[in-house]
């Protein structure tokens, strides 16, 4: 067995581990709303996205992946494959052992962000501050503002209108029954957009523009006539009150945390796998490529310690966004997950590598707010900013401490 072969292997356990962490930290948050509103429970939720992700990932997931996470580095100016090699093992390595590090003591980190710290950690060390995309990196540090606060101030505007045309108007499930379809299209819309856009599969069928306004029109048609019928049957079997109301939007947030798990399994895998890929095509064919076509058997793995992550540790980050930071209700987790998906769609077009932790801890931030300052954990909120800030460096840190070793080791 040779270098390459043995780093292969290790590569393999290395992101595991980083996909386990997706799991119990990124996956896990996405769901907090739900599970702190009580639409569904945290046993229930592991279900949904331990499956949802799998799926996600292996049957949408792309299987041609970029091998250095975010372009922040340019790999083609380190010249030795095998520190490339080094690199993106210890960078695994690294975001794998921080993001376990957050989920145990239960605070929500950017597993994307994590990843990107320790290749720019390694890319320093190997190649100096000219193979760093500076630019790149002014976008990650830009998004650790924009995302939480347009989440937050989305999530803000959609509760208030809730409130306000069904909780402070008379005959609350008759205003229930107008509003609710028409948000369960809106978010059908959303949703269409996403999928067009964000996932690998949405891509690949190549609609123009007005094919999938089309499509997406049909669809979120079909929504608002499907919830409409829904809405009216529930109706008849809740008492007009705040609770048939929060009963009517539960059944909206079941749907929107489906399609969270869906559409994060086929997107965040690349985390994980995308320095294996690197590693596995320098094995194979002794020469890096900034692109790789990625072996299913890969994303399979990444999809099964996803679906072990959230299993085994994903309760501690749930509570943590769910039911720490403010009291959820359904019709508050449901601007959440509204405003986290908007959010991420919104800033993925401009071009920024948001965060779906920092749009969702946002969000809930921005539902609280509506209630005022006190209904919000500025203590908790607090805590998280703190871990938010120390990701790129300690990430990056970690890296160059594992690379330095690796290559006295192997040199």
């Amino acid at each position: 067995m040779d270098l390459y072969d043995l780093f292969f292997l290790l590569s393999l356990g290395a992101g595991f581990l980083m996909a386990f962490n997706l799991g119990a930290n990124d996956v896990a948050n996405s769901m907090a709303s739900a599970v702190g509103a009580r639409a569904i429970t945290v046993k229930q939720a592991v279900f949904i996205a331990g499956i949802l992700n799998f799926v996600g990932a292996v049957f949408l997931g792309s299987h041609v992946t970029a091998t250095v996470s975010k372009g922040i580095i340019n790999p083609a100016m380190i010249s030795d494959p095998k520190l490339i090699m080094l690199g993106m093992f210890g960078a695994l390595l690294a975001a794998g052992i921080w993001v376990l590090i957050a989920t145990l003591t239960a605070l929500p980190v950017s597993s994307t962000h994590s990843i990107v710290g320790a290749i720019l950690g390694f890319g320093l060390v190997a190649g100096g501050p000219d193979v760093v995309n500076w630019l790149k990196l002014g976008g990650v540090v830009l998004s650790w503002f924009i995302s939480p606060f347009l989440a937050a101030g989305i999530a803000y505007f959609i509760f208030t209108q809730i409130r306000r045309d069904i909780f402070l108007k008379p005959n609350f499930l008759e205003n229930a029954r107008k509003y609710g379809p028409r948000w369960m299209a809106l978010t059908m819309t959303l949703v269409g957009f996403s999928f067009m856009y964000k996932t690998p599969v949405g891509k690949q069928l190549a609609l123009v523009w007005y094919e999938s306004l089309a499509l997406i029109s049909l669809l979120s048609l079909g929504v608002w006539l499907v919830s409409s019928r829904m809405a009216l049957r529930m109706s008849l079997t809740v008492e007009d009150g705040a609770e048939g109301v929060e009963a009517i939007f539960r059944k909206m947030q079941i749907f929107t945390s489906c399609y969270v798990a869906l559409s994060q399994g086929a997107n965040d895998v690349a985390n994980a796998i995308g320095p294996i890929a690197a590693i596995y095509v320098l094995a194979k064919q002794g020469t890096f490529l900034t692109q790789a076509e990625v072996p299913i058997w890969l994303l399979a793995l990444g999809g099964a310690g996803i679906a072990l992550g959230i299993a085994v540790l994903g309760h501690k980050v749930m509570r943590t966004v769910g039911e720490s930071i403010t009291t959820l209700t359904n019709t508050r987790g449901f601007a959440v997950d509204f405003a986290a998906a908007t959010t991420v769609l919104v800033a993925s077009k401009l071009g920024l590598p948001v965060s779906t932790t920092h749009a969702a801890v946002g969000g809930v931030t921005g539902v609280g707010l509506a209630r005022g300052f006190k209904a919000v954990n500025f203590g908790v909120l607090g805590k998280i900013v703190v871990y938010w800030l120390l990701t790129v460096p300690i990430a990056a840190f970690t890296s160059i401490v594992i690379f330095q070793i690796l290559k006295w080791s192997v040199y």
